[in-house]
């Protein structure tokens, strides 16, 4: 690993030493942060064939992740069963909810990306985003230990861990809309695609509901189903039902 840690420019030590100041943890090893914003596309593009990119950090923060967050609803619940517990963690550690927090870091300008990638704009695009959030993860938990992981976790996702305990993740918006609307025996309502952007395998989803003919609510997400879900509660909150 000493080997490693000099083949960092100054520039890219002081670029990494000002991230870690961001994320609130200070690296005893700062190449453990290098690896995990370092993209494949770079590293097989990589004069210096030595480069390693950050996969392997990624599987590690992604257990590190479903740990952590399985610890702490584990405690927090006690007499939920098993099955509340997986789907609670699901609607957790997903792909929207860590890019979101990959971006709010500002993960992505620090990201080593293959000209390719770069040009197409990768340090933005969410599946690389969360893949980042994880391999930083992995990151902590290898120089800090798990404890310092935990924490890290937990402040991190804690907006996400509030909606566990309101019960807001197992709400399902669309069928309480659909109730309230059925309660109107001449109303009706439909659900309408209005955009899809981005390849086959990173897709953006943008539905709205109308009730009527008329629009009440939008939502976006990586599949039609989080989508349509977002355009309901918009709506339910629109009609003050929420």
């Amino acid at each position: 690993m000493k080997k490693a840690a000099e083949v960092l420019s100054k520039t890219r030590r002081e670029a990494l030493i000002e991230l870690s100041d961001h994320l609130g943890i200070e690296f005893q090893n700062i190449v453990l942060l290098h690896e995990a914003l370092t993209h494949t596309s770079y590293a097989n593009e990589a004069k210096n064939k030595g480069v390693v990119h950050n996969e392997r950090l990624e599987f590690l923060g992604d257990a590190v992740l479903e740990l952590a967050t399985s610890t702490y609803l584990f405690e927090r619940f006690p007499n939920r069963p098993e099955g509340e517990l997986t789907k609670a963690r699901a609607s957790i550690v997903r792909e929207a909810t860590l890019s979101r927090r990959a971006a709010e870091l500002e993960l992505g300008e620090y990201l080593l990306l293959g000209h390719g990638e770069a040009s197409m704009g990768g340090g933005h695009r969410p599946s690389m985003l969360a893949d980042a959030f994880e391999a930083v993860i992995g990151a902590i938990y290898l120089d800090r230990g798990w404890q310092t992981a935990y924490d890290y976790v937990l402040k991190q996702l804690h907006d996400e861990l509030l909606t566990i305990d309101s019960g807001e993740n197992m709400k399902d918006y669309k069928t309480t809309l659909q109730e309230v609307v059925q309660k109107h025996v001449d109303s009706k309502i439909a659900y309408e695609l209005l955009t899809e952007t981005g390849p086959d395998h990173d897709k953006t989803f943008e539905f709205a509901v109308r009730i009527n003919d008329a629009v009440y609510g939008t939502g976006k997400g990586r599949n039609k189903k989080e989508a349509e879900q977002g355009a309901a509660r918009e709506a339910l909150r629109k009609m003050k039902k929420l």
